[in-house]
């Protein structure tokens, strides 16, 4: 069974109990607007449409930047990542974290924008 998969958002995240400060500063950076959503843990930023999603996350761990990767199955995009010797880290909310054989993590997720079925890779296999 075939599944599709491609880069779906950047996330900056962020140690800090401020992250309308961090959101400031991200937005004035990148030059996009930002929006911080209701619990005040996660920002995106709105950029042209077509690029890839910013998002800046409030976190209790070290500062870094990691990727998520949007599919259409997860449990496929996981077992793929896992057969090119990735690790599953294991779940938060509804998103699978991984972590590269480089020790950089990352998050496997549900579709996030526009363009997913034209513009995502597709994946043979199963």
């Amino acid at each position: 069974m075939a599944h599709k998969s491609r880069l779906g958002c950047i996330v900056i995240d962020c140690q800090t109990d401020d992250l309308g400060a961090a959101c400031a500063f991200w937005s004035a950076t990148l030059g996009h607007d930002g929006k911080i959503d209701d619990d005040g843990r996660y920002a995106v930023l709105k950029g042209p449409e077509g690029e890839v999603k910013v998002l800046i996350q409030a976190v209790d761990h070290a500062p870094r930047v990691h990727l998520d990767i949007e599919t259409d199955d997860k449990a496929a995009e996981r077992d793929r990542l896992i057969a090119l010797g990735a690790r599953e880290v294991g779940p938060v909310k509804d998103w699978i974290v991984m972590e590269a054989p480089t020790g950089h993590r990352f998050c496997v997720v549900d579709r996030q924008r526009g363009g997913f079925e034209h513009n995502a890779r597709v994946w043979e296999g199963g």
